[in-house]
């Protein structure tokens, strides 16, 4: 039967885990996944159809709660953490735990789970969870298409509903985000890139997913989530700092592999930090990638009419990962509502409705702004309640969709945006012509 085995997952890294190391190996049996982080993906199945010929009737999903009993009930002899943005501290933590219920405790490496690409991929990950990923790969796109290069992304996977009919997405129009029927979640990472006429792949098995990529692409590039390694092999690896986090690069998996890894090492929001913070993380950098290219960067906030905002009592909301996981207590929103003369932002806690008064008390870091959860429909609707029941004049949105085209909302908005921006010199175009041109698989 060979050794039982238990995937600690998140929807995402585990799967690919299960899929590149587990799938079809007679010398493991893959008991369960525990699912953590994202809410209701777990009380489901892995399906056969994706889970092989090992395993006709699928492989069940429990809530990480349940993960000393299933070790125990099961004799499970190995546990795999598979998921990411989690301190170094509670990595242990969870290590502990498996091995005092009575399995072994390992961390896949990321080399052995990244697929070899026919075609030349440049990565976009970072150290945590909102350090800027989103606006890099766009700006990647942007250069490489002035180039004259055919590109498509792929995107870090966020298959929350059913398994079988997300086995690999693409994307390439808005008509593709209502059959879908995606989460606000996945829209989130997939529409801005759309908006841009870029072609985007995400799902659950990534060597469909690449081969599909490579038949229409000169170069991929793979945008990644949740502070994860990338699933594909990188030719140029380009990594987020945020100095507004200043030492988090060394303490959080998998942020400090993906530094270790960095081939351009970027450090944004370098308008907003404190100039001993910027230094302390390009110390990080030097001694721990030191043939790494720094850059630093910015992600100016963007608002069509700023004038709006001023004297207003605003509600902000901001990018949910990015406060939830990612542990900051304000994002863009809050920046451009203290920038452009907001009279008051408004706290949305007092007024938070369901699922949304959980993540509050799951989270208690957070300020008084209301992160945009959207995992599953009730979330969407306790969403959608929380914004008209909190008392404001006007709605600043710093999410990467425009939420009233899902949310029904009794009160004026304004979106704000985010691009990258170089500061200084070199300039991103700069040093990846350089990698490129080191790089004989561009060419």
């Amino acid at each position: 039967m060979g050794k039982k085995v238990i995937i600690m997952g998140a929807a995402g890294r585990d799967f690919h885990n299960f899929n590149t190391l587990f799938k079809d190996n007679p010398h493991y049996r893959v008991m369960a996944f525990t699912a953590a982080q994202i809410p209701s993906v777990h009380d489901r199945t892995y399906p056969p159809e994706l889970a092989g010929s090992l395993y006709p009737e699928g492989i069940p999903i429990y809530p990480e709660e349940d993960l000393d009993a299933l070790i125990r009930d099961r004799r499970v002899d190995l546990v795999v953490f598979s998921y990411t943005d989690v301190s170094h501290v509670e990595v242990m933590h969870k290590a502990s735990q498996v091995m005092a219920a009575g399995a072994d405790f390992i961390l896949a490496g990321a080399a052995r789970t990244m697929l070899r690409s026919q075609k030349p991929v440049i990565a976009v990950c970072a150290v945590r969870t909102g350090c800027g990923k989103s606006q890099t790969t766009r700006k990647i796109c942007e250069i490489l298409r002035g180039w004259g290069k055919k590109t498509v992304v792929v995107r870090h996977p966020m298959p929350y509903g059913d398994l079988r009919r997300q086995v690999v997405q693409r994307f390439a129009a808005f008509e593709d985000f209502s059959r879908r029927q995606l989460t606000i979640e996945e829209r989130e990472e997939y529409e801005p890139l759309v908006e841009r006429g870029i072609v985007v792949y995400g799902g659950v098995d990534y060597r469909e997913i690449l081969s599909r990529a490579e038949q229409e692409a000169e170069i991929i590039v793979w945008d990644g989530g949740n502070n994860d390694t990338p699933f594909l092999r990188p030719d140029i690896h380009v990594v987020l700092f945020d100095p507004l986090r200043p030492g988090h690069e060394l303490l959080y998996f998998a942020g400090e592999t993906n530094l270790r890894l960095a081939d351009i090492a970027i450090i944004n929001k370098v308008d907003a930090a404190a100039a001993g913070d910027i230094e302390l993380v390009r110390q990080n950098i030097a001694k721990f990638a030191p043939r790494a290219d720094i850059l630093l960067a910015t992600s100016p906030v963007l608002v069509s009419r700023p004038e709006r905002i001023r004297g207003k009592m605003v509600l902000v909301v901001e990018d949910g990962p990015t406060l939830t996981h990612g542990g900051m207590a304000y994002g863009a929103g809050w920046v451009a509502a203290k920038k452009f003369g907001a009279a008051r932002i408004v706290d949305p806690r007092p007024f938070a409705a369901g699922t949304l008064r959980e993540v509050f008390e799951q989270y208690p870091h957070i300020g008084p702004v209301l992160p945009a959860m959207g995992y599953n429909e009730e979330q969407i609707r306790d969403l959608g309640d929380t914004i008209n029941n909190t008392p404001c004049d006007l709605i600043l949105f710093s999410t990467p969709i425009q939420l009233c085209r899902l949310l029904s909302c009794n009160k004026p908005t304004i979106r704000v945006r985010y691009e990258y921006q170089d500061y200084g010199e070199p300039s991103l175009e700069e040093v990846l012509e350089k990698r490129m041109g080191a790089s004989p698989q561009f060419f």
